[in-house]
């Protein structure tokens, strides 16, 4: 697959290395690099603080510019190196900013962490990202294939390195005629429609990458976690946010782990019939191409 040609921005120098990471004094460290979305809170802030320590780099995304620098605090306090970068999923522009950073600060990328997300409230209705996409789809899908694609000739450059994207076993079947969910809209059904996205996503980025010495994954990490997310919605939780992590970073540490696989926890499971169909797969690529295209 030919990959992205991209701008790049100046950047931080502190962050800038020869070999991806940087310690607090900005030394140039050989360190694998592990970027984690939304790991100022919840699962990716649980995987963040479980890898913390000598020779790994973490780089912590969200929205929240004091969540974020406590987290990078954490990781330095257990021996790692980390920095925050902020960038709002609901923004394709964005997106694409906190990519260009990644790409201007890092000449390596090893492990990439799909991990941001939301649900919505279903009282709030359905809400549009600034692109005016249905909320769920902007931020659970488009915006990690955005991310995603364009940070692939660092992730193959990295190789051996990997891809693991935090889905779900909620799924709902992606509808081609009605993606935006501007009829039948319901809370769940967007959740499950944008987290199905993801494993098609996966399965098709894995077929694409074989042979190139990145492994793309997907997985649903664990059922109602305790997090921010399940607990402001009222929700009975039914597992913790640490059995999460252990399951994520199965995909991560594990040798036994392929590509182009879905995982319920630390197991091998099945997705949703679409997943497993190669049409339907190149279609939603064209679909989120077409969406995301820049205008």
């Amino acid at each position: 697959m030919a990959l992205l040609a991209l701008g790049i921005w100046a950047s931080d120098t502190r962050a800038q290395t020869a070999s991806g990471g940087a310690d607090r004094d900005g030394a140039v460290t050989e360190e694998r690099v592990v970027l984690i979305t939304g790991s100022t809170d919840g699962l990716g802030r649980a995987v963040a603080l479980q890898l913390a320590g000598p020779g790994t780099h973490i780089i912590v995304h969200g929205r929240n510019r004091e969540r974020g620098e406590q987290v990078v605090r954490a990781i330095e306090d257990a021996g790692g190196t980390a920095r925050f970068f902020a960038a709002d999923f609901a923004s394709l522009r964005q997106t694409r900013a906190f990519a260009e950073q990644i790409l201007a600060a890092y000449d390596r990328l090893d492990v990439l962490v799909n991990n941001a997300g939301i649900w919505l409230d279903p009282a709030v209705g359905r809400q549009l990202s600034e692109d005016g996409h249905e909320l769920h789809f902007a931020v659970n899908h488009l915006a990690g294939f955005v991310l995603t694609r364009m940070l692939l000739p660092l992730i193959v450059d990295s190789a051996p390195s990997q891809i693991v994207n935090v889905a779900s076993l909620a799924q709902s079947p992606v509808d081609f005629g009605n993606v935006m969910l501007e009829r039948g809209y319901s809370d769940a059904r967007g959740y499950g429609q944008s987290k199905l996205a993801q494993v098609l996503f996966t399965f098709e980025l894995a077929e694409r990458l074989r042979d190139t010495g990145v492994r793309v994954n997907a997985l649903h990490p664990a059922t109602m976690m305790d997090t921010n997310m399940v607990l402001s919605r009222g929700a009975a939780t039914r597992s913790s946010v640490a059995e999460g992590a252990e399951a994520v970073l199965h995909l991560i540490e594990s040798p036994e782990v392929g590509t182009g696989e879905f995982y319920s926890g630390t197991r091998p499971s099945r997705a949703h019939d679409q997943a497993y169909d190669p049409e339907v797969r190149t279609r939603l690529w064209e679909v989120s191409e077409a969406l995301t295209a820049e205008r």
